[in-house]
């Protein structure tokens, strides 16, 4: 579990870095979002990785790695989101939320560490494709329970959905990574 936690760590900081840029060149434009429209964000791009992995022809030049990467962005966009609320105007410096993105990594990471003892890093058996359509039952399921107005009766909450969407998105990565290294 140690090299998983290693290959975790290099997802999330090609993950951060991408973010701290965007910071720069846009602010924190995207804390004007509501939950549904990063919702349909992170489905936008979990749609375009099944459909990157069904069709042989691709028409834009980017693969399924910077979709990963989008997907987990926008689910740490999500869960500062439903912490700090959402804002009319940009309210965030970079330092500002790269701390909040830092907090957020953390506590989903300590997650997939407790869950792959439990489960005994059983993703690893698992396909790319599994892990996107996982990606995409949870963002089914966040968008019930955005339908629903936050209330669910015996399921996680949103909170939850999106770290564990971060999770899949990661080990896909390392999927990708493991592919495209050999």
């Amino acid at each position: 579990m140690q090299n998983t936690s290693k290959q975790y760590d290099a997802v999330i900081e090609t993950c951060r870095s991408l973010f701290i840029n965007k910071m720069s060149d846009y602010g924190s434009a995207w804390r004007i979002l509501r939950l549904p429209s990063l919702t349909d964000q992170i489905f936008i791009k979990a749609q375009r990785i099944r459909s990157l992995q069904q069709n042989e022809v691709r028409k834009v030049d980017e693969g399924e790695k910077s979709e990963f990467i989008g997907i987990i962005n926008y689910c740490i966009m999500a869960l500062i989101q439903l912490e700090k609320g959402v804002v009319e105007q940009p309210d965030l410096t970079t330092k500002e939320a790269t701390v909040l993105y830092d907090k957020k990594v953390n506590i989903t990471k300590q997650l997939m560490l407790d869950k792959n003892h439990d489960y005994g890093e059983a993703w690893r058996d698992m396909r790319v494709s599994s892990l996107t359509d996982l990606i995409l039952q949870k963002l089914l399921r966040v968008k019930q329970i955005e339908d629903n107005a936050g209330k669910t009766i015996v399921s996680e909450g949103i909170d939850a959905n999106y770290q564990d969407m971060i999770n899949y998105a990661i080990f896909a990565m390392i999927h990708l990574s493991n592919t495209n290294s050999k």
